[in-house]
Formats: C-alpha cells, sequence, structure tokens
C-alpha cells in the first residue's frame, strides 16, 4: 500500500511509527511538511520519503491513500494544492482513498474543496494514539469502496481501536467523548495529585497512587464482565470512605457537570466544522 502523509506532526508520526515496516515498508510512506527538522526525523527513523510540499515529486499522484494530517485551519489551502493531483490521478484512472484526521472538517467541505471528489473517510482520533492506545471514531462517504474502508481501517488500527459511524453528525459526539476525553482525565488525575498532597502525601506519592489507580481501573473495566456500574458498586460499602465520598461528589452534581461539559464540547464541534466549511 502506498500511503502519502500531508503534515508530519505528532498525530502522522504516530500513524506512521506504527504502520512502516508492519502495514507497508517506509518506502512505500511519502510524507509532505514544510518543516525540514520534522521530515528528517521521520525519514531517518522509518525510511519514508518525503518532500516539502504537495508540487514536490510524484509519491503523492501516486499514493493510494492521502492522509490529510494538517491543522484545520490551513485544510482548505492543502485541498487546492492536492486538487490537481488528484485529478491526474482520476485521469489516469484511478481513485485514491482520501483519510482525514484533521479535527472539524465535514467530509462534505472536504469533497466540495476537491471538486466533488466522494472517496472520502473522515475520522477522529485522540492523542493516547502516540503510545498506540488511541481510539478513532470513523465514517466513510458514499464514495469509499469495501477496500478502501478496510485499508483505512488497518491504517488507523496502527494506533489503538477504531469505531465507525453510520452518521457523520455523530462525529462531534466522537470529538466530545474520546477526542477530547484524555483531557477530562488529566484533569481529574490533577484533582486526585491536588487532594493527596493537601492530605499530607508527598507529589511523587500522589502521582503513582493516581496514575496507577487509573490505569488499573481502567483495565479492570475492560477485563471484567461486570458493568461499569456494577463495578462502582462494588467498591462502594454503604456508610464506607467511598460512600463518602461519591455522596460527595453526588451532592456537588459532579457528573452532571461531566455529562453537560461533554455535551459542551460536542456542540463547540458542531459550530467548529460550520465555521471552517463556511471560511473556504
Amino acid at each position: 500500500m502506498k500511503i502519502a502523509f500531508v503534515g508530519g506532526g505528532n498525530m502522522a508520526a504516530a500513524l506512521i511509527a506504527g504502520l512502516a515496516g508492519k502495514l507497508t515498508p517506509g518506502a512505500n510512506i511519502h510524507v509532505v511538511d514544510p518543516n525540514p527538522a520534522s521530515l528528517e526525523a521521520l525519514q531517518r527513523q522509518y525510511g519514508v520519503t518525503v518532500a516539502a510540499s504537495v508540487a514536490d515529486g510524484a509519491a503523492v499522484a501516486e499514493a493510494e491513500v492521502l492522509v490529510l494530517a494538517v491543522k484545520p485551519q490551513v485544510m482548505h489551502e492543502v485541498t487546492q494544492q492536492l486538487l490537481p493531483r488528484l485529478q491526474a490521478a482520476q485521469a489516469a484512472g484511478r481513485a485514491p482513498l482520501v483519510l482525514s484526521i484533521a479535527a472539524g472538517i465535514r467530509a462534505a467541505d472536504l469533497a466540495r474543496w476537491l471538486g466533488g471528489y466522494q472517496a472520502i473517510v473522515r475520522t477522529m482520533p485522540n492523542t493516547p494514539a502516540l503510545i498506540g492506545m488511541g481510539v478513532t471514531g470513523m465514517v466513510a462517504s458514499a464514495g469509499v469502496t469495501a477496500a478502501q474502508r478496510e485499508a483505512a481501517d488497518q491504517i488507523l488500527r496502527a494506533v489503538g481501536a477504531t469505531v465507525w459511524l453510520d452518521d457523520e453528525s455523530k462525529i462531534d459526539a466522537v470529538t466530545a467523548v474520546s477526542g477530547s476525553g484524555p483531557a477530562y482525565v488529566f484533569y481529574f488525575i490533577e484533582a486526585m495529585q491536588q487532594a493527596a498532597e493537601e492530605l499530607g502525601l508527598t507529589a511523587e506519592q500522589g502521582r503513582q497512587l493516581a496514575m496507577a489507580t487509573f490505569t488499573g481501573a481502567a483495565q479492570l473495566a475492560l477485563q471484567s464482565p461486570d458493568p461499569v456500574p456494577l463495578l462502582r458498586e462494588k467498591v462502594t460499602s454503604k456508610g464506607g470512605t467511598t460512600y463518602a465520598a461519591l455522596t460527595s461528589m453526588e451532592a456537588s452534581g459532579v457528573k452532571a457537570a461531566i455529562i453537560a461539559a461533554v455535551k459542551a464540547a460536542a456542540a463547540r464541534g458542531k459550530e467548529l466544522g460550520e465555521q471552517l466549511g463556511a471560511a473556504a
């Protein structure tokens, strides 16, 4: 599989680390990025070919998959650079898959900017992909073939799990839950660490306890046949310490606040998609 990455930032680098020498040889991966230091590092580490712009070389036009890994604000400019390459590929009887990992950019806007192109898969990965433990929400446009859908799934599974959606509007929910979700977890860890220090533990002790607790609890939830509410109940003896903590959280409206926050993130995701699409 020949894959071209337009953008060589952290998420692209994580994907390349999971792909090079596994799904495809590094020489079959081409990376376009204006940052020479990023290109040099990727080329040295994974054996990829590189270029400073889309116009340099034929590797972009020859790719079977084009991974758009640029900032949302420059996506329109990038698609205009890609358009003639994509049109040339179509004229040669090829229809490469366009795989977007850019937050907020709707497939309909990508299609419009690319002259009505429909072989597009829009995705929403999250930052644990950087250590191969991410989860990505994915949705395919009507022009995506079964083989292209499988290729997209293989690429994103290189950095974690994949969840396919039947409606692109649900991507905003994915963004709110898992895309932004690591920040919620880090926020809770911060609070636990601060509480540990205020209770007399050292900063390092608080860090170790909070980190191990989150890691262990998440793994227990993954591996246990019990649903999460039951696991919570098993830790909570009426009148005990956990009961006191959860009662305090309920009184403070913690669960309701978290749900409201996730919904706010989803609403903002939808709003950003509309703004970015209307800007070009």
